[in-house]
């Protein structure tokens, strides 16, 4: 069973910076795409940004040029530095890995942009 455990959320004033960081059991994360995805009060959850396993990203139009993912298959991480961040990314993130055997969710870290 492949567990992904996120950290690094918290509360930060905008414009302000936190990189999340997301663990997997087992070396499994260089076996396919990992995402990071957020859900807001009352919305759906939504791409933020995705890797693949030779390191293509895309980010969704929200984040672009804000925030930054990547991965280190070594040490099974994949991380997501967000930069100027703003009240509307106030969110739980999730990470989620696509692997051969199907596709595995963290249990989410909340992160809380405020004055």
């Amino acid at each position: 069973q492949v567990q992904l455990v996120e950290s690094g959320g918290g509360l930060v004033q905008p414009g302000g910076s936190l990189r999340l960081s997301c663990i997997a059991s087992g070396s499994v994360l260089s076996w396919g795409p990992t995402g990071w995805y957020r859900q807001a009060p009352g919305k759906e959850r939504e791409l933020v940004a995705r890797v693949t396993t030779r390191g293509t990203t895309n980010y969704s139009d929200a984040v672009k040029g804000r925030f930054t993912i990547s991965r280190d298959n070594p040490k099974n991480t994949v991380f997501l530095q967000m930069s100027n961040l703003k009240p509307e990314d106030t969110a739980v993130y999730y990470c989620r890995a696509d692997l051969p055997s199907g596709s595995y969710w963290g249990q989410g870290t909340q992160v809380t942009v405020s004055s």
